[in-house]
């Protein structure tokens, strides 16, 4: 167990977006079920949450960027601080369409058409969001999505006003094209895992990350294709699941992506004002998780011949990562007699 591997390349925003996004796809099925008689607005307060802490992120940030000029000179702090403003206004824009949509589901009193007008004007800003991302080489996931489903946004709202009767199968005919896409990167990751499996030539390391990569895909895309299947069936009536069973496959992949933002190297620096990567402000804020973080533990069972005889375990690995001082003590185990060793205080460099 190493915890500076697990948390050095932690993406606390992605971890916030999926933790929204499951909690409200737990609220939602269960309101739709008539399990909870909740109001809508109490339904998206996972949403809401997570607007607000957008909102306030940006807002720490940019009281930060203007009274700190001096912190606009270091490294890329003008792209990072461009690139929060992006995100804020796509943020805004779908903050606006929640909040229509909530106020159309309880009260009804207007088209759908125009409570996803912020989504149609959202799809262009993602547009020009991913052209400046890829010349400043920055990481866009949020914005590829908004920006590529236009039509899709566009047939759901003419569905819901029945300006169209197509079978709900045919309205996200836009969504199975990408889909199909990520099943080729399914595809595609499956091959090189195999090919590097066999390969006598690479490193565990490379194996083992391809693996990886080749199972959070298949975790991630597989039940989201199903989720999307049962629900498309669910809305053209030739199915009687209930809303949870539809959603359970949506779960599984909103907790996978969770599980990935421990790997997921980004995020942006401004958020907060903080600067730095959230580990480092975290153990700043929390000086003594900074005693867990200095460990690495490294542990070996070794079968003993003898029943009677017992090893001395092999002393904890130390990774000097924090500057605290860590203490070792190596205990005697029962059985044969073992001379017990001496204590090791060792001082580690700052």
């Amino acid at each position: 167990m190493n915890p500076r591997g697990l948390f050095q390349d932690f993406n606390p925003s992605k971890f916030l977006i999926y933790a929204s996004l499951l909690l409200f796809s737990v609220l939602l099925p269960l309101r739709l079920d008539g399990i909870i008689q909740w109001s809508y607005w109490a339904v998206f307060a996972p949403i809401w949450l997570w607007k607000l802490l957008v909102i306030a992120g940006a807002s720490v940030g940019a009281a930060v960027w203007a009274r700190n000029p001096r912190y606009r000179t270091e490294g890329e702090a003008c792209v990072e601080f461009k690139a929060m403003l992006i995100a804020v206004a796509i943020h805004l824009l779908l903050l606006m369409f929640e909040v229509l949509v909530c106020d159309r589901v309880e009260r009804g009193t207007h088209f759908w058409l125009l409570v996803f007008m912020p989504l149609f004007f959202v799809s262009p800003v993602s547009v020009a969001a991913c052209v400046w991302g890829f010349r400043h080489d920055r990481s866009l996931e949020l914005e590829i999505l908004c920006s590529v489903n236009i039509l899709q946004f566009i047939f759901i709202a003419l569905r819901l006003d029945r300006i169209i009767h197509w079978p709900w199968l045919v309205v996200f005919v836009p969504l199975w094209i990408l889909m199909s896409f990520l099943c080729l990167v399914v595809l595609y990751y499956i091959v090189w895992s195999l090919l590097f499996l066999r390969s006598l030539d690479v490193v565990a390391e490379q194996r083992r990350t391809h693996v990886t990569m080749a199972v959070s895909w298949i975790t991630i895309v597989v039940p989201l294709l199903t989720f999307e299947v049962l629900l498309v069936h669910r809305l053209d009536g030739h199915n009687t699941f209930s809303y949870i069973s539809i959603f359970v496959p949506l779960w599984l992949s909103l907790i996978t992506l969770m599980a990935t933002t421990f790997r997921r190297k980004g995020g942006n620096h401004w958020w907060f004002g903080i600067r730095r990567d959230f580990c480092q402000f975290l153990l700043e804020i929390f000086p003594f998780l900074r005693e867990y973080g200095n460990i690495s533990y490294d542990l070996h069972h070794e079968e003993s011949e003898d029943a009677e005889e017992t090893s001395v375990p092999d002393a904890p690995k130390i990774a000097p990562m924090f500057g605290k001082k860590a203490r070792v003590v190596i205990t005697q185990s029962p059985g044969k007699y073992v001379p017990p060793p001496p204590k090791l205080n060792i001082d580690m460099p700052d």
